[in-house]
Order: C-alpha cells, then structure tokens, then sequence
C-alpha cells in the first residue's frame, strides 16, 4: 500500500484511545472527491507495530504521509505489518479474481440469519475473501449512497444501515462462467421483497427480505460500483489496473491495519 501511486496518509493511533473517528469519516469523504487512486487511507495501530514504537504514549493526533509520484520509484524500503495477538502475520486480503461486494444488512442479521445467508452464498459457488460484522457509521454511508441522495427514502435507508451490526463480504467466483458480480444479483433477485418473491422465489430477498428497505442483503450494480465501494469499505483492498480483480499479494507482507 506504501509503494501506491498517489499520496498515502497513515493514522497512528493506540488502543487505549483509539482512532478518531470523524478523521476517518473526512478522509474517506476526500478519496470519493480527490480520486480513490490517487489517495489513500489507513490506521496503524502504534501498541501492535515495532516501527511505530516512538509514537507510543503520546496524546496527540499522528499522521504519516508516503508520497509516490510514479510507481517506477518505489522501493521495498521499511513498510508495516499487522500481527494478531498471538505472534503470527496477518495475511492481507487479496486475490488474482474478480471480485464484488456483498453486504448482509442489519435486518437480517438481527434476525438471526446471517450465518444461514452465508453456508447459501457458499453452496452456490462463491468464494468469500472476508466476512466481517461492523456496523455502519452513518457518514460512510452518506458516502456509500451518495448516488441516491435525492429520493425520498434516503434517510430511512441511512438509518436501517447504521442501526446494527452489518456483514460485509467480499466475493470471488470458483466457476467463471458467469461473472460475479451479475452472478451475485442474480442469487439476491429483485430489490423489492414483494417483486422477488412473485418473479424469483428462490432468491435471497425473496426469502429473507420483509419489505422496502429490509431487503436483507446488498450487492454492487456492477464492477465500477464494486470497486468503489470495495475500496470505501476496505480501504486496505488491493486491486490490479483492471475491473475489479484484486492484485496479488506482494512481498514483503503490506498490511495496514483499516
């Protein structure tokens, strides 16, 4: 992530106080407006990473910015890795497939069928990159949504996305006859409960949805959507030059923690 093209601006912070979240929300509002290529955000937690030992204990905001003008001059140099608590790398998530977004929405997850949308996603030939629970926070959403800022059910829907836990997927297909992000909406059916269970009964809202906007799951409208909101959600996702096909993880490990 360090070697990108663009700027890179890294949020140093510890677990006793945390990040600050209005910082987040600001900076992912300034990728959507500068260029999600052309900048890039992420937290390093100073308590996890021995290169960011100097910045411990201190009470201030700290921001480190890597500035790359052409790719061809990025070195290997010093980069971060992540480790989980017992000593062990965390692998970065990434891959040579195309991939899309998935996310099981707060309606369905309060209704306990989350793990059951999931073993079905799987029975139909998805691979899941990563399946984290989050919830929402209202201004990444704004963001997220900000094609349909002028209906009148915007800030309904804003509030049913923020209101609990959500499930957020990335999608890969075993089989690539069918692309996976078409393939994905197809397996959700149409985006009203009510016209799903008359049009495709066996569908995911025809069978989880109640109605507009518990449709109870969320899949991007096509790979330029997919890669937008990958990159809002998971800004540590890594894409090659094309469509939405994740790149290969490089070596050494980069990995930031998001």
């Amino acid at each position: 992530m360090l070697r990108s093209k663009g700027l890179t601006v890294v949020d140093v912070y510890q677990g006793w106080c945390g990040p600050c979240k209005p910082v987040v929300s600001l900076f992912q509002k300034m990728r959507m407006e500068v260029g999600l290529d052309l900048l890039h955000f992420a937290l390093a937690k100073a308590d996890c990473l021995d290169v960011l030992e100097k910045y411990r204990g201190r009470c201030e905001p700290t921001f480190l910015f890597y500035a790359i003008k052409d790719e061809a001059l990025a070195e290997e140099g010093e980069c971060f890795s992540r480790v989980k608590d017992d000593g062990e790398d965390e692998d970065v998530v990434s891959s040579g497939k195309t991939c899309t977004l998935a996310i099981i929405k707060p309606d369905a997850v309060m209704h306990g069928n989350a793990e059951e949308i999931v073993m079905k996603i799987q029975e139909t030939g998805f691979d899941i990159l990563t399946n984290e629970e989050r919830t929402l926070a209202e201004a990444e959403m704004r963001l997220f949504y900000q094609h349909r800022a002028g209906e009148d059910a915007f800030e309904q829907l804003l509030h049913h996305m923020c209101s609990g836990p959500s499930h957020l997927l990335i999608l890969t297909r075993t089989e690539e006859a069918e692309d996976v992000v078409t393939a994905w909406r197809n397996l959700m059916g149409p985006c009203d409960p009510d016209v799903a269970r008359r049009e495709q009964p066996d569908s995911l809202r025809a069978q989880y949805g109640t109605a507009m906007p518990f449709n109870a799951v969320h899949g991007s409208q096509d790979a330029a959507a997919a890669r937008r909101e990958l990159l809002l959600l998971f800004p540590s996702f890594t894409f090659s030059d094309q469509g939405t096909e994740a790149a290969p993880e490089k070596s050494p490990k980069q990995i930031l923690a998001s």
